[in-house]
């Protein structure tokens, strides 16, 4: 029997501090900073479960749960569950929460990697200068692959560092963003940010053929979905100088990667192992899938996570469905 109307994980603990904030007295929850398979939980622990993008859902959950709530804009994983639920379960996701902190995000890693700054850090205890000259962004290329809430918010932010911007899009809804092809305007990118939704089309897109033809020392960003960049053709594109800088905040497998991470465990799988070994080279960033994470986006997120909970106990409805 569930004894909570929902139960959360990977709350990290000032998430849960803000759910907690806006959860009604009158809805029981229960809260993990882990994931499902890193807790012993046999049975669903409530009727509502809500994750964030490391969770692997037991099969055995969608005879049990109600509902199924993603605190994430993306829900590429909750498409492919929904396939195997009962149509009367609901998945729900946040859409609308993080779009400027994922973008400030994406600003804050081509700024960091042009301007050189893990070698500007590693060198302030010799105060050795020597091989840190950086770059200016005004004036350079800018490409966003997919131009939805979270690129439009990428564009904005080039345009007000006096950056040429353009983007890549198949639903071009913006009227004012300069709509390019991919392949067209790769060779003149300074710097190319993905912000595509996951999709079976794009998974792998960033290969090394698809990159090989960028400019010299370009630099690729990926705040979207890890699945989209293979990590050994990132490496070969940086080892051939083809490629200046990488920087990412989602990976491919992050569920296994996270919980390798957290619990120093070894990892077997080849992308996931390139992966640690980009952490050490001086021009890639890695962070821990943060880029959402600002004290406004986690009131928002919490906020809207409550909005969307208390709405399903009312109606049996997410006011945010999960896209067909």
């Amino acid at each position: 029997m569930n004894i909570f109307d929902v139960y959360f994980y990977e709350a990290f603990d000032e998430e849960e501090r803000r759910l907690r904030q806006f959860l009604p007295d009158t809805i029981a929850a229960g809260f993990t900073y882990k994931t499902i398979q890193e807790c012993d939980h046999s049975n669903a622990s409530a009727k509502i479960i809500s994750t964030r993008t490391q969770t692997i859902i037991p099969d055995s959950w969608l005879t049990e749960v109600k509902a199924f709530l993603t605190r994430s804009t993306g829900y590429d994983y909750y498409k492919s569950v929904r396939e195997k639920a009962d149509d009367s379960v609901q998945f729900g996701y946040l859409p609308l929460y993080c779009n400027r902190s994922v973008a400030e995000q994406a600003m804050l890693l081509w700024m960091a990697l042009m301007r050189k700054l893990p070698t500007q850090v590693k060198q302030f205890g010799t105060f050795y200068r020597d091989g840190i000259t950086g770059l200016e962004v005004q004036g350079k290329t800018l490409l966003v692959v997919g131009v939805g809430n979270i690129g439009y918010e990428i564009v904005r932010i080039g345009r007000g560092l006096d950056m040429t911007v353009f983007g890549v899009d198949i639903d071009k809804k913006h009227a004012d963003v300069d709509y390019v092809e991919f392949d067209e305007k790769l060779p003149q990118a300074d710097i190319i940010v993905t912000a595509m939704n996951l999709t079976p089309e794009n998974t792998g897109y960033f290969n090394y053929e698809k990159l090989k033809n960028a400019r010299p020392g370009a630099l690729f960003i990926n705040i979207a979905r890890g699945e989209q960049s293979v990590p050994s053709d990132l490496k070969r594109l940086l080892d051939e100088g083809i490629l200046g800088g990488v920087a990412m905040d989602v990976y491919p497998q992050e569920n296994l990667l996270g919980i390798s991470l957290r619990q120093n465990l070894k990892i077997e799988n080849n992308e996931l192992k390139i992966i640690k070994e980009l952490a050490a080279y001086p021009n890639v960033i890695l962070t821990p899938h943060n880029a959402f994470n600002t004290e406004e986006a986690v009131v928002r997120k919490s906020e809207q996570s409550v909005q969307q909970i208390v709405n399903f106990l009312n109606t049996g409805k997410f006011l945010w469905d999960v896209p067909e």
